[in-house]
């Protein structure tokens, strides 16, 4: 495309269309918010259990970043509108298996399948940016995909909040399970925007297919879901009562739902054109090196599972790091070798040779660091100092940080047409350092005072402004065969950032804390010997607290002033003309 071709109608809506996914998934991330403890009652859990619902959320996450490469290098072969689109179908599977679930493990699976959808549509959308837009007109589209998916962060608990107080937490499920359909069937009528994937006017929607795979999944929702109407009713009870043993499993209705599923597959070996294009699957699996696929899901995988289970106000890493980390160690040792040795690796090789390129990646991985701070620790000071007895206000007080974030996505967007990456990625990460350095001497009022709070606007824009400009290098300065990847290895990078950079400065933070904890007298001296614990050893506490986020957010300040200083080294090199 030429920078003078206009782009059509159809493209924007296209856009359009895989921006509000990627909004809806990223709300997922943060709708368990508040339908967390009512998810935990239906499994069983005490709500001081929250530990065992961990991977509720982990999973999700594990989902959402353990497959991206994977999904990425698909879309290099097959195209975006086919992965954006089966994406789509997978989130809402996982939205209709945790909606129906009825045990932890059955949401945690629900949850990890969601999860792949989620993520899987970021890196097609990305890509579609640079199909669609030539190089010097790239930065406001990727600036309002980065608004819309941060966007999702402050919208997934209040969607959860209206949802919940016209139903229980399945609806929400239910709803994320329409809406991934919906737009799924209203991307399809679009597919023909992107020239390079237009379909053969002669090619047919798989009706049947479709409807043999969407009457399994209702029945086998039925079988999850177990409804007392149906199970307890003298005819339709029948169908729920297992033909051996007790397995839920083994009822007429899952059997039936098997045997449907049977016909999908006959169905798709046999049609000409079948819903599920698995023709292709071998040459597919060949081109995209599946073993180094796995080995980096695998390394992935055990990072996630050992950072992201952590406590981050008590612990650095996970009970289980001893056996997770070797893991990963070996998985990405494989993943290098594989790297080396294969004929179609799954990083196409020199793909990221470019010093903008892979400096893109470094620049988001200090940038996510700096980010987990601000995402984790802000609503920890709330808690600790003016909210105490208030969890949810303590996490509301984070959203003049979160609005101003996407604000900042458009904005720096817009200022990529006028302004160098590299100075505009750099200037965005000062302001978010200074940010942080103002967090660094809030006292135990300062959240009582509006007038402390401006640094949460300052770096919520500053950490928008940044998403643009370092999405742009990295379009610009790989080939467009290898877009979707290096689309999923930026985002990749910034969510390890964040895991790692949570679990460096929870250190440093618990470190001040111990130190700061040895200070504080005996709680006999400070309370004259009473009984109970004064309000004077109590405020000490506090005050160590306090301490240990300040010590928390002076190391974010350093991890954005070397995201900032990085920017200006690596990114610098790009073409002006093909970044702005």
């Amino acid at each position: 495309m030429t920078s003078q071709e206009a782009i059509s109608p159809a493209s924007k809506v296209l856009l359009g269309l895989a921006a509000v996914a990627i909004s809806f998934a990223a709300a997922d991330t943060y709708v368990v918010v508040l339908a967390l403890p009512d998810m935990m009652t239906s499994t069983g859990l005490d709500l001081d259990e929250l530990q065992r619902a961990a991977p509720i959320v982990s999973g999700f996450l594990l989902g959402y970043v353990g497959v991206l490469p994977l999904i990425g290098r698909i879309s290099d072969l097959r195209g975006r509108i086919p992965v954006l689109l089966g994406s789509l179908v997978v989130f809402a599977v996982g939205s209709l298996v945790t909606a129906a679930a009825y045990n932890l493990e059955s949401i945690v699976l629900g949850r990890l399948i969601q999860g792949i959808g989620g993520g899987g549509l970021i890196p097609p959308t990305l890509a579609l940016v640079a199909d669609l837009w030539p190089p010097h007109r790239r930065g406001l589209p990727l600036g309002i995909v980065g608004a819309v998916q941060e966007l999702g962060s402050v919208l997934g608990p209040l969607y959860g909040a209206v949802v919940l107080a016209f139903g229980d937490w399945r609806l929400i499920f239910w709803l994320n399970c329409a809406i991934g359909l919906v737009l799924a069937a209203a991307m399809l009528t679009r597919r023909d925007a992107v020239p390079s994937e237009q379909s053969p006017t002669t090619h047919r929607f798989d009706v049947l297919g479709a409807a043999l795979a969407t009457l399994a999944l209702a029945c086998l929702a039925v079988v999850m879901l177990e409804p007392r109407r149906l199970a307890d009713g003298v005819t339709s009870g029948l169908a729920f009562l297992p033909v051996t043993g007790d397995s839920r499993w083994l009822t007429p209705l899952a059997l039936t739902a098997y045997g449907i599923l049977v016909l999908f597959v006959l169905r798709q070996a046999t049609a000409r054109r079948p819903l599920v294009g698995w023709r292709d699957w071998p040459a597919l699996a060949r081109d995209t090196d599946i073993s180094g696929a796995l080995l980096l899901t695998t390394g992935l995988g055990a990072v996630i599972l050992t950072f992201a289970s952590a406590e981050p106000e008590s612990a650095a890493i996970s009970d289980q790091a001893p056996w997770l980390v070797p893991i990963a160690i070996v998985a990405f040792a494989g993943f290098a070798v594989r790297q080396r040795r294969a004929t179609r690796p799954l990083i196409p090789r020199r793909a990221l040779s470019a010093t903008p390129a892979w400096g893109a990646l470094v620049v988001s991985f200090f940038v996510g660091a700096a980010l987990i701070a601000a995402l984790v620790d802000i609503p920890f000071f709330a808690r600790l100092t003016v909210h105490r007895d208030s969890q949810l206000d303590a996490a509301l007080v984070l959203v003049r940080f979160l609005v101003a974030l996407p604000i900042g996505a458009v904005l720096g967007g817009w200022l990529l047409r006028k302004v160098p990456a590299s100075i505009l990625t750099s200037a965005a990460m000062v302001m978010s350092a200074i940010a942080f350095w103002h967090m660094s001497t809030w006292d135990a009022q300062s959240l009582d005072r509006p007038v402390e709070t401006w640094s949460l606007v300052l770096g919520g824009l500053g950490f928008g402004l940044a998403i643009a400009p370092v999405n742009a290098v990295l379009l610009a300065h790989t080939a467009d065969a290898v877009h979707g990847v290096a689309s999923a290895l930026l985002i990749v990078a910034r969510m390890v950032g964040m895991l790692l950079g949570i679990s460096a400065l929870t250190t440093i933070g618990l470190r001040a804390f111990y130190h700061a904890s040895e200070k504080i007298p005996p709680a006999a001296e400070l309370c004259e010997g009473k009984a109970t614990l004064c309000q004077a050893y109590k405020d000490a506490v506090r005050d160590a607290g306090i301490t240990q986020l300040h010590a928390v957010f002076v190391g974010a300040a350093v991890c954005a002033l070397v995201a900032a200083v990085l920017a200006l080294v690596v990114l610098r090199d790009e073409d002006p003309t093909a970044t702005r």
